[in-house]
């Protein structure tokens, strides 16, 4: 990971998807398997090329047990960085749920806002939960496609 925070994770290890091309949610959440059992939260963004292929993913935010504090300056930073044309949002619930909060909605909401004015494109916002459970934005109609 470049430009975020360099933290190693005893129980993560982010399998290794540069060049990767995302074509569905499923496939993003397989290279996030051990996310979901992080102790706290942990904001991720991948970079991605004009063909959706992975440039990198990246650490943006780690919170507490139940939160994350968010900011777009440092979401958007390693887009611009790696001359991305769009990114994947990616957090964890410590709790094992995955839906939700107002909190989630709103910096979603913000960050497609800002994203439109900044010409990069967000694909999905995908929130993991544990045993491999995950909630996709766009799939559920919270974010559109």
């Amino acid at each position: 990971m470049k430009y975020g925070l360099e933290i190693k994770f005893k129980t993560m290890e982010l399998r290794e998807a540069e060049g990767e091309v995302l074509s569905n949610a499923a496939d993003f959440v397989n290279q996030f398997q051990d996310v979901g059992k992080l102790d706290r939260e942990g904001f991720f963004v991948t970079t991605l090329d004009q063909k959706n292929r992975v440039i990198e993913t990246y650490l943006v935010a780690l919170g507490t047990l139940t939160a994350t504090l968010v900011h777009p300056r440092e979401v958007f930073k390693p887009a611009f960085m790696d001359s991305a044309a769009a990114i994947m949002l990616t957090h964890n619930h410590p709790s094992g749920d995955c839906n939700p909060s107002t909190e989630d909605k709103a910096i979603t909401t913000r960050l497609l806002e800002v994203g439109k004015i900044m010409g990069i494109r967000i694909l999905d916002h995908i929130i993991i939960g544990r045993n491999g459970e995950y909630l996709s934005f766009v799939d559920s109609g919270f974010m559109p496609q």
